[in-house]
């Protein structure tokens, strides 16, 4: 049986993207993701809980996030998950595991996005409400 490797998240960004160019003029694009679920506790308490990602783009969307994203801009990744290892300094074997991203999808407002630019809409995004804040919460209660 075949295995499936895929995430789908919508989220905001944690800081602007770092974009490098690798040998070859590859670019590639690296940035946190928060994802945040809301749910009520016994007592009634609304709780919410942030989970961070790592997210890496590469080649043409590498250029899109640096030339559209910025910190706190809300998007759709969806891409599979990959785990590298590597020896640190002191010969310690150090792992990270990060989504690499095979479709972006911007879902800021056209008046979010920095002036002069022209992002994808949020028209045709079946089920999206531009008027109600990310992943419920207001932009004031983002951790970033």
């Amino acid at each position: 049986m075949r295995g499936v490797n895929r995430v789908m998240l919508i989220g905001n960004l944690g800081r602007d993207p770092d974009v490098q160019h690798l040998e070859g003029n590859i670019a590639v694009a690296k940035f946190p993701l928060a994802t945040t679920e809301t749910f009520k506790d016994r007592a009634g308490k609304l709780i919410s809980q942030t989970e961070w990602h790592t997210v890496v783009l590469w080649r043409g969307l590498a250029e899109l996030a640096q030339k559209y994203l910025h910190k706190g801009s809300l998007v759709y990744i969806e891409g599979r998950l990959r785990t590298r290892s590597w020896d640190d300094k002191e010969g310690n074997k150090k792992f990270a595991t990060e989504v690499v991203g095979d479709n972006l999808i911007m879902l800021d407002k056209r008046n979010d996005l920095p002036h002069g630019s022209s992002g994808a809409s949020n028209e045709g995004i079946e089920g999206f409400n531009s008027d109600i804040p990310p992943l419920g919460e207001s932009s004031q209660d983002l951790p970033f």
